[in-house]
C-alpha cells in the first residue's frame, strides 16, 4: 500500500513534469506565432501589444488558491461594507 508521503512525492514530481511540458509547449507556440507573424507581416502594434509590459500568467492549474481578502476602505460606503 502506498503511503501519504509517497503520494505527496509523486504529486510533486508530476507537478514538475507538467511545468516542464508546459514550458516546452509555450516555446513551440511562440515560435509558431512568430513564424506566422513574419509570414504575414503582422507586427505587435497590429495586435495591440505595443506599449504594454509583457506579463506571463501562470497556468490556472498551477496557481495557488488565494485566501479571501478583507474589504478595503474603497469598498465601503459610509461605513457599510458591500
Amino acid at each position: 500500500m502506498t503511503t501519504y508521503k509517497e503520494l505527496q512525492a509523486q504529486i510533486e514530481q508530476l507537478r514538475k513534469q507538467a511545468e516542464e511540458l508546459r514550458q516546452a509547449e509555450i516555446a513551440g507556440v511562440i515560435a509558431e506565432i512568430k513564424a506566422k507573424m513574419n509570414e504575414y507581416g503582422i507586427t505587435g502594434a497590429d495586435l495591440g501589444l505595443m506599449g504594454k509590459k509583457r506579463v506571463m500568467k501562470p497556468a490556472p492549474a498551477m496557481e495557488a488558491e488565494a485566501p479571501p481578502s478583507l474589504p478595503s476602505q474603497d469598498d465601503t460606503v459610509a461605513g457599510n461594507t458591500m
